[in-house]
C-alpha cells in the first residue's frame, strides 16, 4: 500500500484553502493536473472521496473537512520542526516571513529592511503586505512567522508584544490650514474619507469619531491612504490617516496636515506570533528592529505635521 506524502497533504491542504484545483496548483507551482493526481491517488489510499468535484468550483466532503483541519496541523508542526534548528543559529539567520498590514507596510518596511539587513546580515526577509485578517490566518496555519499589525488581535494562541503608538492625523484641503480643528463632534459632520471594508483603520477612524460602519451615502471609501488622500487634494473631503504615513502620503498632494484636539486618537502597532513557535527567542530581536523603524518614521512625521 502506498504511503500517504508530505506532498499528498500539502497538496490537499492548497485545495481544500483555495477551493480550486488551478489557483492550489499555481499556490504549488505545478501543473493542474500533476494536482489532481495526487489528491486523487490521495482519496485511493484512504479509501474515500475528500472533493466533491463540481464544473467551476469544488467542495470537501465531510471527510475532507475532517481531514483538513488534521492536515494543517500536522504541516504546522513540520513546518516548526524546521523552525526549531533555525532558532539554533547565531546570530539570526535564514528566511524570514513577515506579514505586515497595508496601512503600515509602505512607511515602515523600507526603514525595517535597511536596519534589519545592518544588524542581521543572514536574513532572509520575506514581507508580505494584506489586511490584518489574512495575516491573522496565514500565521496560524503556518505560512508567516511574524506579523506586524495594530493591537490588540485578541487571539488566544498569539503572542503580542506591543512596539510603538502612533497618532491619527488630519488631511484636509489646504485653505482651511488656518482654521480650527475640528473635534470628533464636528468631524461626523463633515464629508469623512475612509478606507474600504477589511481595513483595521477604517475601524479606528469610526470608533473614534463614534459612528457606526454602516456609513451616509455621502461619505466615500477608497482602497489605500494615498487615494484618499489625493482625494482631499481634488476638494472631495477630508480624511484621518497614520501619523507615519504623512510625509510619504503628502508629499505630492495639495493638502494641509494637522494633529486632532487632545485626546488625540492613536493606535498601537505591534508583532505578533505563534505562542509555539521555536522562534520566540529570534522574533523579539527582530521586534526591536521593528521598533527602532517605527521610532525613525515618527521623527519624520514631525518635520511636516502641524
Amino acid at each position: 500500500m502506498t504511503a500517504i506524502s508530505m506532498k499528498h497533504l500539502r497538496y490537499f491542504d492548497a485545495l481544500a484553502r483555495t477551493g480550486h484545483f488551478g489557483r492550489a496548483a499555481n499556490s504549488c507551482s505545478i501543473s493542474q493536473p500533476a494536482l489532481s493526481v495526487q489528491v486523487k491517488e490521495l482519496e485511493e489510499i484512504l479509501g474515500a472521496p475528500l472533493v466533491e468535484r463540481g464544473a467551476r468550483q469544488i467542495r470537501l466532503t465531510s471527510l475532507g473537512e475532517a481531514f483538513a483541519l488534521r492536515v494543517r496541523d500536522i504541516l504546522l508542526s513540520v513546518d516548526e520542526l524546521g523552525d526549531l534548528a533555525r532558532a539554533s543559529h547565531s546570530p539570526l539567520a535564514g528566511r524570514l516571513r513577515i506579514g505586515v498590514i497595508p496601512t503600515v507596510a509602505p512607511y515602515l518596511l523600507p526603514a525595517f529592511v535597511k536596519t534589519l539587513a545592518q544588524r542581521f546580515p543572514d536574513i532572509d526577509p520575506r514581507p508580505r503586505e494584506a489586511v490584518t485578517q489574512r495575516l491573522i490566518d496565514d500565521l496560524m496555519e503556518g505560512r508567516l512567522d511574524a506579523a506586524i499589525v495594530a493591537l490588540p488581535v485578541s487571539e488566544p494562541a498569539l503572542e503580542e508584544v506591543a512596539l510603538f503608538d502612533e497618532e491619527f492625523i488630519l488631511v484636509r484641503p489646504p485653505e482651511d490650514a488656518d482654521k480650527p480643528v475640528p473635534s470628533a463632534e464636528s468631524l461626523r459632520e463633515m464629508r469623512l474619507l475612509l478606507l474600504e471594508e477589511g481595513h483595521c483603520f477604517r475601524d479606528q477612524a469610526l470608533s473614534f469619531c463614534n459612528m457606526s460602519s454602516t456609513l451616509p451615502r455621502d461619505l466615500m471609501e477608497g482602497s489605500s491612504l494615498a487615494t484618499l488622500v489625493q482625494m482631499v487634494s481634488a476638494g472631495i473631503g477630508v480624511t484621518l490617516i497614520p501619523e507615519m504615513a504623512a510625509p510619504v502620503e503628502t508629499r505630492s498632494a495639495s493638502v494641509s496636515v494637522a494633529r486632532l484636539p487632545v485626546p488625540r486618537p492613536a493606535r498601537t502597532i505591534g508583532m505578533v506570533w505563534r505562542k509555539t513557535t521555536p522562534l520566540t527567542e529570534q522574533l523579539e530581536h527582530i521586534a526591536d528592529v521593528v521598533r527602532d523603524a517605527g521610532q525613525q518614521g515618527a521623527a519624520r512625521a514631525e518635520g511636516v505635521i502641524v
